[in-house]
């Protein structure tokens, strides 16, 4: 069958995933899938140019059958099954396939083994404890039941909230590479992460500073990850930064060229240098005892981190021991 014939360039062009067809060193056709991913001028151009990883060109450029797994054509980190095949008359046709989903679907499952048993034995340790010394000392007085009792609920919950950070972390991750695309109210879901940590202050009471545009325009984004990113923040903020001496978190929002800039302040005792780098974390904490007596997980910041980036926004993090935190979140506006 000759390369000029329609019926070739009709049956890669209906391929959902990018596909090539190359001819010596030049891309003689690309289906749609292949010009979003290489860019949409890429038909005459040279594939050294259009594809740069050497693993990939190694198989394209000899021409000869084969599959190969690589990272990064088109976007970091993103992992890609090429296979080539040869067409005959010096010609190859290239499939690209993303492996993305299948290797985020593994990398969350062994996160999610590996997190959970380390984070879990603690808490579980303490359940089963408690739960033997209740059952093999019948002497023990009302009170001390009592408070095992109570001791045992309380570890039985943190371990859900643990379980239930985990797996909203990994759904995350698992989609990083698919971009949000919906309008969401940004003000909407600030306000509401507000009224939901406003009671979250050690005197059970928070006051928070809102300076807001009445005409914030939507960002692009998925309504309930940022909903839980700002309920993160904001419950972090009155957590630590609610105290005797300040008991108000500012909140911010502006428009900077395309982008929605939402700023969190607090007043509280702030953070040493050495440990913002690490605050985004899993499990990262500056002190231990505080985070659990609070109720933090320790995923709250990571969790952040990995909406940001999904929504192709930026995080920024500063602190001054005695001064207090300020977290801002860049996300890009819908348009």
């Amino acid at each position: 069958m000759a390369l000029e014939d329609s019926a070739i360039r009709l049956l890669v062009g209906a391929l959902e995933e990018p596909a090539l067809i190359v001819e010596g060193l030049t891309i003689s056709f690309a289906n749609a899938g292949a010009k979003a991913l290489l860019g949409g001028s890429i038909e005459g151009r040279d594939v050294r140019l259009a594809i740069r990883h050497p693993d990939a060109l190694e198989h394209i450029l000899t021409g000869n059958p084969g599959e190969v797994e690589v990272t990064g054509i088109g976007e970091v980190g993103r992992p890609w099954r090429v296979i080539v095949r040869d067409l005959g008359q010096g010609a190859s046709f290239i499939r690209m396939i993303d492996r993305a989903s299948a290797v985020s679907a593994e990398t969350m499952r062994v996160d999610f083994v590996a997190n959970a048993s380390h984070e879990l034995r603690t808490p579980l340790s303490t359940v089963i404890g408690y739960a033997e010394t209740l059952t093999d000392d019948p002497e023990l007085t009302p009170d001390v039941r009592d408070k095992f009792a109570r001791t045992i609920r309380d570890e039985a919950v943190r371990m859900l909230r643990i379980i239930e950070d985990l797996m909203g972390l990994s759904r995350i991750q698992a989609d990083r590479f698919v971009e949000p695309a919906d309008a969401v109210d940004l003000e909407g879901v600030v306000s509401s992460a507000i009224a939901n940590a406003s009671h979250l202050g050690p005197n059970g009471k928070c006051e928070f500073d809102v300076e807001m545009p009445a005409d914030l325009p939507p960002v692009k984004g998925d309504d309930g990850q940022l909903s839980q990113l700002f309920d993160n923040l904001l419950s972090n903020a009155a957590r630590y930064g609610c105290n005797d001496s300040s008991s108000t978190i500012e909140v911010k929002a502006r428009v900077d060229r395309g982008f929605a800039i939402v700023t969190v302040t607090d007043h509280g005792p702030g953070i040493a240098r050495e440990h913002v780098p690490r605050l985004t974390e899993r499990f990262y904490r500056v002190d231990e005892a505080r985070s659990r007596g609070s109720g933090g997980t320790g995923l709250g910041l990571a969790i952040v981190k990995h909406i940001v980036e999904r929504h192709r926004g930026l995080l920024e993090i500063r602190s001054e021991v005695g001064a207090g935190t300020t977290v801002s979140v860049r996300l890009p506006l819908f348009s």
